[in-house]
């Protein structure tokens, strides 16, 4: 007689692979049409009711002959083109020919790359600086939407390095950093992380160049929004003595950094000891059950193994003296923090190192705590330049032959930025639920990603449906933000 045995179960056969096997097979049947950008026309809608195009329309004028596409259409079609994530011009060609996204964003051609490039290079200093004008009327027009142009606007300036390998790019130069490119200057504003100005510069040229006068429009432009004070921020090139008077009479504020000059450090050695305050950070607290094991050093064993020196803060302390620049005829208040630095070689401890930290202000009523952390929280701008350069919006480039091309060029794509600011600032719900947390909702939305910006917001696949007076999209997928979205106020007619 023949015995038959069960074979024995394998020790995992519960378990199951994360890819099944199973074939995909794609057909073209059908005759629905979808895009992946399905939030952009959520985008360019708010823009429309804040009336963009209009605004750039009256202001710039580089077209002799409109030959199908207005000014508006060419700069829209660029910003578009980096708001899904588009990172050249020749990345506008995927958007131009998709019909559903021309149906989409309600437009029967867009520009094509050749194009792009030709209309970057006709435009002289002065229409850029009229296009600046231009989508500053329309910021205007966000920030008092939005209710956020009160309090205090806190302006920041710093320069930033583009660099180019191109030889024959006009204005090119050899920084001091080693690298070949422009060196344009940003200003922005801290209170909601929008650039607004640009300007571009050779790659030699000093950081502070031309801050002032842009300084004096983003001043006229935050006064015209109805802010009620006015903060300027910069680090040591931006401390520009000559002109603190004068902005010190017309009531604006200032922090700015100060170099550790000969004289400035002699006066802070010879402050007494008992007019030092300790400098106390904040530090998240975590709770006992919440601590994580520590974790090997493996990069502090490197250092100690190779005998290289290591600088590590031990404490900081503060303080504060009356300061007169040479080009000044008021005196300021100078905040200075002392840092004792902790010095190591390899396992032998060395000297401590005192390091001085200078900063100048004429906000005599604010503790000098309050100005170190004004001081340090202008650093966040670094920030919006990585996010302009390669943080998603690939603005920050010089992909065009000429000075003023490549600066027209930072300017019409950092727009898809504003238009993400612009966006975040126009969220208002009606559920209940949701409207708790609206402020926490635009705040995450401004402190954004551009990166989780575009897949979160921008990349919602949605079916797209024409009908006799509107275009309907209709989501395939839901998430956490698609359900957000849908119940904020700008999706609904009006």
């Amino acid at each position: 007689m023949k015995i038959t045995t069960k074979p024995e179960k394998k020790a995992n056969a519960h378990l199951h692979r994360g890819f099944q096997n199973r074939k995909a097979t794609y057909t073209a049947q059908g005759r629905q049409s979808g895009i992946i950008a399905g939030g952009a026309p959520a985008v360019l809608e708010n823009a429309r009711r804040l009336g963009l195009a209009e605004s750039i329309d009256s202001h710039v004028k580089v077209l002799k002959v409109e030959r199908g596409f207005r000014e508006s259409d060419h700069i829209m079609a660029m910003a578009l083109n980096a708001l899904c994530g588009g990172q050249t011009l020749d990345d506008m060609e995927l958007r131009r020919n998709d019909a559903a996204f021309l149906s989409a964003v309600g437009a029967d051609s867009l520009p094509d790359p050749t194009t792009a490039g030709d209309f970057c290079r006709r435009f002289a200093a002065a229409d850029i600086e009229a296009l600046q004008d231009a989508m500053n009327e329309t910021r205007i027009q966000a920030w008092q939407k939005a209710g956020i142009a009160k309090g205090i606007a806190r302006i920041d300036a710093d320069g930033t390095f583009v660099e180019t390998g191109a030889e024959c790019a006009e204005g090119v130069d050899y920084s001091y950093k080693k690298i070949w490119g422009y060196h344009p200057l940003v200003v922005s504003l801290a209170n909601t992380n929008e650039p607004l100005f640009i300007f571009n510069r050779s790659g030699s040229r000093p950081s502070h160049e031309g801050a002032v006068g842009y300084f004096d429009r983003a001043i006229t432009l935050c006064q015209r929004a109805g802010f009620r004070e006015i903060l300027l921020r910069g680090d040591t090139d931006f401390s520009q003595t000559a002109h603190l008077d004068g902005w010190h009479k017309r009531g604006i504020g200032f922090v700015f950094g100060m170099d550790c000059r000969e004289n400035l450090k002699s006066i802070s050695e010879g402050i007494k000891e008992d007019q030092w305050e300790e400098l106390l950070r904040d530090v998240s607290v975590v709770e006992i059950e919440e601590e994580r094991a520590l974790q090997t050093e493996y990069k502090r064993a490197v250092i100690e193994k190779r005998e290289f020196k290591h600088l590590e803060l031990e404490e900081e302390h503060y303080s504060e003296f009356r300061y007169k620049p040479t080009k000044c005829e008021n005196e300021y208040r100078m905040v200075v923090a002392r840092k004792t630095i902790r010095v190591t070689k390899g396992q032998e401890l060395l000297l401590p190192e005192t390091r001085y930290f200078f900063y100048i202000t004429n906000l005599f009523d604010r503790p000098v705590r309050d100005i170190i952390w004004e001081a340090n929280q202008r650093c966040n701008q670094e920030n919006l330049h990585a996010q302009l350069k390669g943080g998603g919006v690939h603005a920050l480039r010089a992909p065009l032959k000429t000075m003023n091309s490549n600066w027209a060029y930072m300017v019409i794509v950092s727009l898809a930025w504003s238009l993400k600011a612009w966006f975040a600032l126009s969220m208002k719900f009606h559920d209940s639920a949701i409207k708790m947390r609206e402020k926490a909702i635009i705040k995450r939305l401004l402190s954004m990603k551009f990166r989780t910006f575009l897949q979160n917001i921008i990349n919602i696949p949605c079916l797209v449906a024409k009908t006799a007076r509107r275009i309907v999209l209709r989501p395939i997928v839901t998430t956490a933000w698609s359900e957000i979205l849908l119940e904020s106020s700008l999706l609904r007619p009006i």
